[in-house]
């Protein structure tokens, strides 16, 4: 079955209108890294980072995890077991912070290897051109490149235009190591269940706290003395790579976000089952289903 593609792809910086982001903070501050900062900045803060890291950030991921973040994407993505059948048709995905595409193509890749889906899409949707920049090259030496499985959209997590985005539309939402970096978590989560079908899943991957005491000393001492270090040789960034490891400790806990996804209206499973640890609460996985 071939599908119509009606909506128009990236192609270029497309404005969104500006909305009062919340804060956790009465005094209308939030976090960057470690710096308290006016809530209204954080955007174009982040922006700088990732547009600073843009042409490293794979390679960097590579150097920083030694490889390791590639068994966590799999994980995750398997675990979602996008075309399955059996738990009926899933034809329209969007993956939200999408970057330099590497989810987006591990899904395209599951379904068709696993599952000989052909019709599933991926709406992959960034707020920083030259992470999508990234990410469209990257698909330019797919099978995938010109065909109506991947779309690229400039777009914010926090307000995705309902114009190119509507609501009950998407059969899987996914957000991989982006949500942290967003000034306004729970508008991130109440687009999400927006744009989701009835049904719909959520699925974040997103750094989280260890739960180890003795490990999380170790992975402390890694991160804070070695990434910035390696974000100034590979990079020649040491102050955005120093951000990075800041805004994981800034993330909520495991059940303080599953909590926040409940808030938005998602259904969770109880209790530790509503996550899943990788390495040790390093990386965690949060699904959510809206009913």
């Amino acid at each position: 079955m071939q599908r119509v593609v009606t909506r128009r792809a990236f192609s270029g910086i497309q404005k969104l209108p500006k909305r009062q982001y919340s804060s956790s903070k009465p005094d209308g501050t939030t976090h960057f890294g470690f710096k308290e900062v006016p809530a209204v900045e954080k955007e174009n803060l982040v922006k700088g980072v990732f547009s600073s890291v843009a042409t490293s950030y794979d390679v960097m991921n590579d150097a920083m995890s030694m490889g390791v973040h590639r068994l966590w994407k799999d994980d995750f993505v398997s675990g979602l077991n996008p075309g399955n059948p059996k738990v009926g048709v899933q034809t329209r995905c969007i993956d939200v912070a999408g970057g330099t595409g590497d989810i987006a193509l591990r899904i395209l890749d599951w379904a068709r290897e696993k599952h000989a889906d052909r019709d599933l899409s991926v709406d992959l949707v960034d707020i920083n051109p030259n992470m999508l920049e990234e990410g469209r090259t990257r698909f330019r030496k797919t099978m995938y490149h010109n065909t109506p499985q991947v779309n690229f959209f400039v777009g914010n997590a926090q307000e995705l235009s309902p114009e190119q985005f509507p609501s009950n539309t998407y059969d899987l939402y996914t957000i991989a190591f982006g949500i942290r970096n967003c000034t306004s978590v729970p508008d991130v989560l109440r687009e999400a269940y927006r744009v989701l079908k009835p049904g719909g899943t959520f699925a974040c991957l997103e750094f989280s706290k260890v739960t180890n005491p003795l490990f999380a000393q170790v992975y402390d001492a890694y991160s804070f003395s070695v990434i910035p270090i390696l974000g100034s040789i590979l990079a020649s960034d040491r102050d955005s790579y120093q951000y990075l490891v800041e805004s994981i400790r800034k993330f909520p806990s495991q059940e303080d976000f599953a909590q926040m996804i409940r808030d938005a209206g998602f259904h969770t499973a109880k209790g530790e089952k509503a996550w899943q640890n990788q390495w040790g609460g390093i990386a965690c996985v949060h699904t959510g289903v809206k009913l």
